[in-house]
């Protein structure tokens, strides 16, 4: 913990942080410089390591390449002069092979193979005169492929990895009768021997290995003749032909460099590999020579850097005494000091600021006094307390508020004035308007101390602060005890109107002239069918009022009333329904802010069905539900004012039932009557949907048919007849049926009246009974009158 103060103090000095600054900058500088040295070199380094290894590989396959294809093609040569029959080849084989002087020089080992694989001729002697190769894989592909090969390579019988060439013979018909041979030992000098000793750096070295995977040739003896390691990318990439320079691990995991190239007389391929640690060490080298010659540059000019900034800011400490003189009061005159321009500056800035803060001074004194003289004329409370919200000045409205006077009040704290329940809120939301840094506004109540009572505020705080600190909160109070018992009856009798509203069957809806919803009892929220809040929009974005003439009503139409005593509408409402209201509107306030429209809405259902009732029972028979004889001679008014521009003419039909009283004498009344209501159903289901069907008698059954045409009049007239001579009543046995006589005519424009039209149908009638009843009797209309 001493360590660690220690260290900030000396820390705490402006020397030493310029010393270590520039000690630091120094490291750092040298540091990057190191890096990208070392980054640069690296990049250089390695272009050259990758193109030396290209050519180390390249000149090592390209001397392989030599080799072997001397000994291919001078081992092809000599086979293709041994052409004689297979007997003189074995006769002289031991002969034919002493003679080649050549191929001893560029084999370990001569072999002469018969046609069935056996050896018939060796050099050196090494015992293998019949042994049978005819079964070995070289031997195999040389004799079907009949061309020289280069085998696989394998282990002899000396230990040593060999590979073997071999050549077909063939005899002076082209026929083969023989193999010869070339046996190589891989690690003899005069072939491979030489690479193990080929080296790159320190630890980089070269190998061979074949397209299937075996190691020829490696620097660690145990590698060779053993399987590649495939598991290795470049190996892998090498197998199947690539050549270039990759970076990869070695089977040890060491990070190495490995360029592959390619054999063009055998499936193998070389590979210069060079760890990278061994191939970049003269860049590592270089680096921990800079970071070393960096420390030493550092340790030189941190002890120079200390002595030069002591001096340089020598001028400091004597600015520090002048400054402290100043505010000790000692010194009045401005504050002069030696040294550079920076420390100069901050002096005269001093000397600036000073000045400032004395006229700042001046002014806050000047606007203390009017401020106090302000506020002991205000009729508002006005309250000034410091930072820890200790009272400094009261006005006397505050004084009267809260019952104590200024030097009651001083330095007590303005939170504990306030009314127990209420102080815990007040002090939070006071202090959340100190660290946010906005006025607060709220009502809470004081005790006054003179009488005891409780008085309701309503306060506005405000920090007073400078851009560095608080320096304190001016409050304003006003007493609104008065007001608020005022809003407190006020609130009681909306409530009572809110009751006496709410238990209302009309329904009550208050809404300004932009149609918005400012209030609705639960009976206007029925009818509208949804629940309403204060900005549930306008009124008719939520239902539709239509008029009975089905024309819906806007809020312009509204607007271009002052007042709406009954209109009866129909509300479409958010659930689908269809409500039959009476509506009255009033409209208040009008041409003012204020305005607003009243509309008290009324279920008038009740009262329309019952009128609706009461104008279908005007109309209609009771019996039968069709029209009676007053509607029906309305209808045939129409129809005859209609008649003379209608191109086909309209018809009338009247319907007498025949044999009726026998039913209403035998069955009975009630029978009677059942019978009429099924024959006035078998009519109307026999006519047009157009056409009007009513009873204007006891039996009797009229039917107009507006622009039927009397052709087609004749056929329904003979439709109805068949209908009401198919109906049939059975009562204890006995069946009862009826017919019908029909007199049909057409609506004529020369007729006076419907009794006219009338006579004419009933004429057709009585001419139906007198034919014998049930049947049709048209009766044509009466001829115009002679023009004069």
């Amino acid at each position: 913990m001493a360590l660690k103060h220690t260290f900030h103090r000396w820390f705490d000095s402006l020397v030493n942080r310029a010393v270590t600054l520039v000690v630091l900058v120094v490291i750092l500088t040298a540091i990057a410089v190191t890096l990208v040295n070392s980054h640069l070199g690296r990049e250089e380094l390695e272009s050259q390591v990758r193109e030396q290894m290209t050519t180390l590989s390249s000149l090592v396959a390209r001397e392989l390449d030599a080799k072997l294809s001397t000994r291919f093609q001078t081992l092809t040569s000599v086979a293709s002069e041994m052409n004689m029959e297979a007997v003189t080849l074995e006769g002289r084989a031991k002969l034919l092979l002493d003679r080649q002087i050549a191929l001893r020089h560029l084999f370990n080992a001569l072999y002469l193979f018969d046609a069935s694989g056996q050896v018939i001729a060796e050099y050196p002697g090494a015992g293998l005169v019949g042994f049978d190769a005819g079964q070995r894989a070289y031997f195999k592909l040389t004799s079907s492929q009949m061309t020289t090969l280069i085998s696989e390579p394998f282990i002899a019988r000396t230990g040593e990895p060999t590979i073997i060439i071999t050549a077909p013979i063939f005899d002076s018909g082209q026929q083969f009768i023989g193999v010869l041979g070339g046996a190589i030992h891989l690690s003899e000098d005069n072939f491979m021997g030489g690479l193990l000793r080929t080296r790159l750096g320190e630890q980089g070295y070269i190998a061979v290995a074949t397209r299937s995977g075996i190691t020829l040739a490696h620097h660690r003896p145990d590698e060779v003749m053993a399987p590649a390691p495939r598991s290795n990318p470049a190996v892998a990439a090498a197998l199947k032909g690539y050549e270039g320079v990759r970076f990869t691990r070695n089977s040890q995991g060491i990070r190495t460099m490995m360029a592959v190239r390619q054999l063009d007389q055998a499936p193998w391929f070389v590979a210069a590999v060079w760890p990278v640690t061994d191939a970049f060490a003269p860049v590592e080298r270089l680096t921990d020579t800079m970071f070393w010659l960096a420390l030493a540059v550092a340790a030189l000019v941190a002890p120079i850097a200390l002595v030069t900034y002591r001096r340089l800011l020598v001028p400091l400490a004597d600015l520090s005494d002048q400054i402290s003189q100043h505010h000790q009061g000692d010194r009045q005159r401005p504050i002069r000091v030696g040294g550079g321009r920076e420390i100069r500056q901050v002096a005269e800035t001093f000397n600036q600021i000073n000045a400032e803060r004395n006229e700042v001074l001046a002014s806050l004194q000047e606007r203390e006094a009017f401020f106090r003289a302000l506020s002991q004329s205000s009729p508002i409370g006005i309250v000034q307390t410091d930072a820890l919200g200790r009272i400094e000045f009261v006005n006397p409205a505050f004084e009267s508020i809260s019952g104590l006077s200024q030097d009651q009040l001083h330095n007590r704290y303005l939170v504990s004035g306030v009314y127990e329940a209420d102080r815990a809120e007040a002090l939070q939301a006071w202090r959340d308007a100190l660290i946010q840094q906005r006025h607060y506004r709220g009502k809470f109540r004081l005790r006054d101390a003179l009488s005891g009572r409780v008085v309701w505020v309503d306060a506005m705080t405000s920090a007073i602060q400078t851009p560095d600190k608080c320096m304190g909160t001016i409050t304003v109070l006003r007493d609104i005890t008065q007001e608020l018992e005022v809003e407190e009856q006020l609130r009681a009798e909306q409530q009572r109107a809110d009751s006496i509203l709410g238990v209302l069957h009309e329904g009550v809806l208050l809404m300004d002239k932009a149609g918005g919803i400012r209030f609705a009892n639960q009976a206007a929220r029925d009818f509208i069918g949804a629940n309403l809040d204060e900005d549930a929009g306008s009124l008719f974005d939520t239902v539709q009022f239509r008029d009975l003439d089905d024309r819906p009503w806007q809020l312009a139409d509204f607007l271009a009333f002052d007042e709406i005593g009954s209109l009866d509408t129909v509300l479409h409402n958010r659930q689908g329904q269809h409500l039959d209201i009476e509506l009255t509107m009033l409209r208040v306030n009008r041409d003012t802010a204020r305005e607003r429209l009243v509309l008290v809405l009324r279920d008038d259902s009740e009262r329309r069905r019952r009128e609706q009732r009461l104008s279908w029972e005007a109309s209609h028979d009771s019996l039968t539900g069709l029209l009676n004889r007053r509607a029906f001679n309305a209808a045939l008014d129409k129809w005859l004012a209609e008649a003379p521009g209608l191109g086909t003419p309209s018809v009338v039909m009247l319907v007498d039932l025949d044999y009726f009283k026998p039913v209403n004498d035998r069955g009975g009344h009630l029978l009677g009557d059942e019978m009429l209501r099924q024959l006035a159903q078998r009519l109307s289901e026999a006519v047009r949907q157009s056409d009007s069907v009513a009873r204007i008698g006891g039996d009797e059954f009229a039917v107009l048919l507006p622009a039927c045409g009397l052709e087609r009049a004749e056929t329904i007239a003979e439709n109805l007849r068949a209908a009401v001579a198919s109906v049939v009543l059975e009562r204890e046995g006995e069946r009862f049926s009826v017919t019908a006589s029909i007199g049909v005519t057409t609506l004529s424009a020369l007729d006076s009246g419907p009794k006219e039209t009338l006579a004419r149908a009933d004429e057709g009638c009585y001419a139906a009974k007198a034919r014998g009843r049930n049947c049709v009797v048209t009766v044509p209309e009466p001829p115009a009158p002679d023009r004069v």
